[in-house]
């Protein structure tokens, strides 16, 4: 499906916000996984650059997890014009306690518009309330302070590091538990 069929049909997205719609990655995706994952830029705290291959690797991984999980760093979509601007979502982290990752990856163009946030709130509310995790898990590179700023605005608590194997890095970790969920997105206190 190409981006001008996404503005025409805007109920391919399972999930809505203000401004974005998140579907589901399909094998047609390639060119668009590799937009986010490709780009040096985007991927390079994380063990990026990517070759074409890993992408399609990674992509795989994502529909895997999709059919597996009913989760995956879906990709998001203005809703105004049908643009791919990244993807942002959930993946397995801890079964047994109910921990579920999550993340996000924009491309260069669409960063610093508060779109991370806006992706981030939605994925957090659906984990907690469609999937009724008891926590949430985040990390980020040491050198990515803007992760670290939104993490912390979202309302994720430190949780000291964790070893993250692409770039052999001790990363910063983060939680986000059910407790501190209600307060900070249904009490609105903190």
């Amino acid at each position: 499906m190409d981006n001008n069929e996404a503005v025409k049909n805007d109920d391919i997205y399972f999930l809505k916000t203000a401004r974005l719609g998140f579907r589901t990655w399909s094998e047609e995706d390639l060119e668009s996984a590799f937009e986010i994952w490709g780009d040096d830029e985007v991927s390079k705290l994380v063990g990026g650059p990517f070759s074409r291959n890993q992408v399609h690797e990674r992509l795989l991984k994502e529909i895997r997890n999709q059919a597996s999980y009913k989760i995956q760093y879906w990709p998001i979509f203005l809703l105004e014009t049908g643009e791919h601007i990244g993807c942002c979502g959930l993946k397995p982290y801890d079964a047994e306690k109910n921990i579920l990752e999550t993340g996000f990856y924009l491309k260069r163009k669409y960063q610093g518009a508060g779109y991370a946030k806006e992706a981030s709130r939605a994925v957090i509310e659906y984990a907690f309330e469609k999937l009724m995790v008891s926590s949430l898990f985040a990390g980020h590179h040491p050198d990515n302070e803007v992760s670290k700023s939104l993490l912390k605005k979202l309302g994720f608590a430190s949780a000291g590091y964790e070893y993250y194997e692409p770039t052999g890095l001790y990363h910063p970790a983060y939680t986000l538990t059910r407790e501190n969920y209600v307060k900070i997105y249904k009490t609105g206190s903190e």
